[in-house]
């Protein structure tokens, strides 16, 4: 009888929440019986509105009431120079028209004081995502599981409404500057909403300081998507308004700690994977007595901009190798476009490419950027690829070649910028050498790994998780091939066509950034501070500490992700991070 009560409630209270639309009984998903007994707890509390502090490293449900304890004060450690991040929860029973927050100065108790332009709050938004199921591979969204899920961080709207039985995140950013004195420090949050809550945030700041992004030593490669950025603001492509509003997103990027620009050199070096184009910023044109001219116009004031919103040390050229042979360029004799296929390592390609390439490094040298620029490669097959490299070196010894793909031996030491899927390592000696060559080696997720990744649905704690495995793993940083490369509405389906939801873009239009990305700037933090006490164990032959630190590091494998959550494996590194 008791458990037939139960279901009975279920079902009401899932017809309850229907608001208007059918919903079919499917016994799966009905709500387990814990989760019946904390919404009717909920639901008996006195007050109409809760405040709480949250976990930054969770997704809040927007419709399921969150099991926390009440946490009016929430406890942080930061070092000089580092950006915190927190979460905080508005919950009712009732609607709340409107929702403000305002965060007081951090002040010390000896009077020193972190001014409230530091601290950034956002509402987090919710997006439909999807499911990992099989990963990699074109999806119809009626065959996958669906559901809403927080993460845009909206920074934009300085209010929010709160309907009934709804849950309202709210994202905090604090930076520390680096001159701040190191002590304990306090703010108060006010959350106005049916009435004013305050919340205390108390930040104990070490006598530690992180470099600025721009000398982070971490390797963050995220390819950027101009034409992206052009179609969701309805501004004409390279037009002054886009290069205005790609500006707010590089420069988001570069605070970040972002290194490399991504050029096209060749009309969609992906093969119109994505939904927008990835088009040219060369223009190749084959003259009528068969001689070629190459306008470099928009590459050089496309590259110029991306440095000057301060990611200017590398520029990744893609490619020669495309995912479809068929690289474009306009025909005098013909008087239109047209196409070249001619397979890659063909004599034809030889001679296509070649003509480019020796005005290419002329016109690169000319500019003082041939040093940092690098012909960018995907997996492709080993003959491809060894043709590639065979033509550049050809062409001038010193190009630099990067590649995104599996580890192969037979190439590696043609590779400056080897990037391997997460299911490769590097060997422990081979790994060393690339070091003392200058060389970078790096690792990237796709669509191939349930976990780590930065999908719409993953735990955000695996991107904090990233940074420490990178640092564990003796490797230079991290590659995820789109930052903003989204689908038709991102703001509201964060699916696509192919791929799990999500794995085409890292923030959201606005620029609004968004819980993962947060995170992973987080996780950045964590190897520079990993690099920096080992650089200081090691000059001042502090052992104990070392072992200490390499033991918590230790635990940082892919495998163990089926047993271990990543928020459990960050916060003992943590831990370290901060007590030593």
């Amino acid at each position: 009888m008791r458990n037939n009560i139960i279901w009975i409630f279920v079902f009401l209270f899932m017809l309850s929440h229907a608001n208007g639309q059918d919903i079919s009984l499917d016994l799966q998903k009905i709500p387990a019986f814990d989760t019946v007994v904390q919404i009717a707890k909920w639901r008996s509390m006195k007050s109409k509105v809760g405040v709480s502090f949250g976990n930054s490293n969770r997704r809040y449900t927007q419709n399921v009431f969150p099991e926390i304890k009440q946490q009016n004060n929430l406890n942080l450690t930061a070092w000089k120079g580092e950006k915190l991040n927190a979460q905080l929860l508005v919950w009712a029973k009732t609607n709340v028209p409107s929702i403000k927050v305002a965060v007081s100065e951090l002040r010390s108790n000896t009077g020193k004081t972190i001014s409230r332009t530091n601290i950034t709050s956002g509402f987090v938004d919710y997006v439909i995502t999807d499911e990992f199921a099989a990963g990699c591979g074109h999806r119809k969204p009626q065959d996958f599981a669906f559901s809403l899920v927080a993460d845009p961080v909206n920074t934009i709207d300085k209010s929010a409404s709160l309907k009934k039985d709804n849950v309202q995140p709210i994202w905090l950013s604090i930076k520390i500057p680096a001159n701040t004195t190191e002590g304990n420090y306090t703010a108060t949050v006010t959350v106005h909403a049916d009435k004013s809550y305050q919340l205390m945030l108390n930040i104990k700041v070490l006598n530690r300081t992180l470099p600025p992004p721009s000398q982070w030593s971490f390797n963050l490669d995220f390819w950027q998507h101009p034409a992206a950025i052009a179609r969701v603001h309805n501004v004409e492509l390279w037009s002054d308004a886009h290069f205005d509003l790609m500006r707010k997103y590089y420069t988001m990027l570069a605070d970040a700690g972002q290194k490399n620009i991504t050029a096209s050199i060749v009309d969609e070096p992906w093969g119109h994977q994505t939904y927008d184009d990835y088009p040219s910023l060369i223009k190749w044109t084959k003259k009528k007595d068969g001689s070629w001219i190459y306008d470099y116009s928009l590459f050089d004031k496309y590259v110029s901009f991306v440095m000057s919103c301060g990611i200017d040390q590398r520029i990744n050229c893609y490619s020669m190798v495309p995912w479809k042979i068929a690289f474009q360029y306009y025909d005098e004799n013909l008087g239109k476009n047209t196409t070249f296929t001619g397979a890659i390592g063909s004599d034809e390609y030889t001679v296509f490419w070649t003509s480019m390439l020796q005005d290419f490094t002329k016109h690169l040298k000319q500019k003082g950027w041939f040093s940092i620029t690098a012909i960018a490669m995907d997996e492709r097959p080993m003959p491809a690829m060894q043709a590639v490299i065979k033509l550049l070196k050809k062409i001038d010894p010193d190009w630099k070649i990067t590649l995104a793909g599996e580890y192969h031996p037979e190439i590696e030491q043609d590779i400056f910028d080897y990037c391997i899927a997460s299911y490769h390592s590097f060997p422990d000696a081979i790994l060393k050498k690339r070091q003392q060559q200058g060389k970078l080696s790096t690792w990237y997720t796709c669509c191939t790994e349930k976990y780590p990744n930065g999908f719409t649905f993953s735990p955000p704690a695996e991107h904090v998780w990233l940074g420490s495995y990178t640092a564990a793993k003796n490797m230079d940083g991290y590659l995820r091939w789109a930052y903003n490369s989204w689908p038709k509405e991102p703001l509201k389906d964060s699916r696509f066509t192919a791929w799990p939801a999500g794995d085409t873009f890292q923030v959201y239009p606005g620029p609004m950034t968004s819980i993962r990305f947060e995170k992973l700037i987080e996780g950045i933090q964590d190897f520079e501070k990993i690099k920096i006490l080992k650089e200081q164990y090691k000059k001042e032959d502090k052992q104990t500490e070392l072992k200490a630190l390499e033991a918590v590091l230790s635990e940082f494998e892919i495998k163990k992700l089926e047993q271990q959550s990543a928020e459990e494996m960050i916060g003992k590194a943590k831990h370290i991070l901060n007590a030593l």
